[in-house]
């Protein structure tokens, strides 16, 4: 798999620098052509010989004063990928905002190859506001976060910060160049509905638009061509097309026009299940009194999906509140592949959160459940589930 694959190690300054040297090795082994560079910072931590060693290379530490008239423009030239491990909180605070003032920060301003970033820090500088904030937006862009993962830090403490093991990393570049999904094009649903009752009120949900919109960028860096159907206001991720809507009918319109063209399906909006019956031209007042609101139901998408003549792979979505049964049934009485429940309910998951707590339900009800995750890693597991189940033709000659 990474056989004479040309890949870009950084090293920013932090204790887990020294996973760093493991992570060159088990790239090294597994045949890669690996350059590494070095914020000033890391050598507190590593020495650039260890590493040059075992890459068999020179690493490069500095923009100037170096052999190379530009040696951030040529690495990321030569890079297919770009692995940034540990990536510290000022290393991702520089990549979020264009910020370009040493090698490894002016190197991933430069590339235009895919980017692992591993990032680990204290606990507290993990979970601050502008790390939050920075992280959310690097995975808008397209980014692909492995870890952090929770135990003992520097200083004693411990939590969630501590850096992702080499080896889980080499498993996300091996799954990263592999493209997984690659030639699959994939239709995703995000966000929750709006049926208006009048100018100004709608009935809507809460869903926030952030599982759809995170498995959308997954199946992009798996290397399918993704279309999303959104109502949630959101900019698209990285090599994702977006088609904004507001109500189910105008969803549903959406994906039946494009269903017969995609091989996947994913339907992770909130869609309402009823809509007002007639809707107010003009904004309804308290003083006229109590309205009288009737409603009809929406279209079912799933369903009208389910029933096409050679339809896609089929993936619904139920968000459920404790029990599992009405997902369960769901999944057997709509004829799809693969039905995501998740307790809106339980603490850290669904609607808004950063984290999700799901189980995949097939056809016959057979329920799979997975432990709490970034709603990432959650579309990430998702769309490896689909790669291994989805039928692709076979080519003949």
């Amino acid at each position: 798999m990474l056989n004479e694959r040309r890949i870009l190690v950084g090293v920013s300054g932090g204790v887990a620098a020294y996973k760093a040297v493991y992570l060159v090795r088990r790239l090294v082994e597994q045949g890669a052509d690996v350059r590494v560079m070095m914020t000033e910072s890391a050598h507190e931590f590593v020495g650039a010989q260890s590493l040059a060693a075992i890459s068999a290379h020179n690493v490069t530490t500095e923009l100037f004063g170096a052999t190379s008239v530009s040696p951030h423009t040529e690495l990321a030239r030569w890079a297919e990928a770009v692995i940034v491990a540990p990536a510290t909180a000022n290393t991702l605070a520089k990549a979020t905002h264009g910020i370009a003032d040493d090698v490894v920060s002016a190197t991933l301003l430069a590339t235009t190859a895919p980017v692992i970033f591993a990032p680990a820090m204290h606990t507290e500088m993990w979970e601050n506001a502008a790390t939050r904030r920075n992280v959310s937006a690097l995975e808008r862009d397209g980014y692909l976060m492995v870890g952090p993962d929770t135990g003992a830090l520097a200083g004693g403490d411990i939590g969630p910060g501590r850096m992702a093991e080499p080896d889980a990393i080499l498993q996300a570049l091996e799954r990263l160049l592999a493209g997984r999904l690659s030639g699959v094009h994939v239709l995703v649903t995000a966000g929750g509905t709006r049926e208006p009752i009048d100018p100004v009120r709608f009935i809507g949900n809460r869903s926030s638009g952030k599982m759809g919109f995170a498995i959308a960028g997954e199946a992009a860096a798996c290397g399918a061509e993704v279309t999303l159907v959104s109502s949630a206001g959101r900019s698209a991720p990285a090599g994702v097309t977006l088609i904004e809507v507001e109500t189910a009918e105008e969803l549903a319109r959406s994906v039946a026009k494009l269903a017969s063209t995609v091989d996947v399906v994913v339907m992770a909006a909130a869609v309402a299940d009823f809509r007002p019956t007639d809707v107010a031209g003009t904004k309804l007042r308290r003083a006229e009194g109590i309205p009288q609101i009737d409603l009809e139901p929406t279209p079912d998408i799933l369903a009208n999906l389910a029933a096409m003549d050679g339809r896609p792979y089929l993936v619904g979505f139920a968000a459920e509140t404790g029990s599992l049964d009405g997902a369960v049934e769901k999944a057997r009485s709509k004829g799809i592949d693969l039905i995501v429940a998740n307790d809106v309910a339980a603490d850290g998951s669904g609607f808004g959160s950063d984290t999700n707590q799901v189980a995949l339900i097939d056809g016959q009800g057979t329920i799979d459940r997975w432990p709490l995750l970034t709603k990432r890693e959650v579309a990430r597991r998702l769309c490896d589930y689909v790669a291994d189940h989805l039928e692709r033709p076979t080519a003949t000659g």
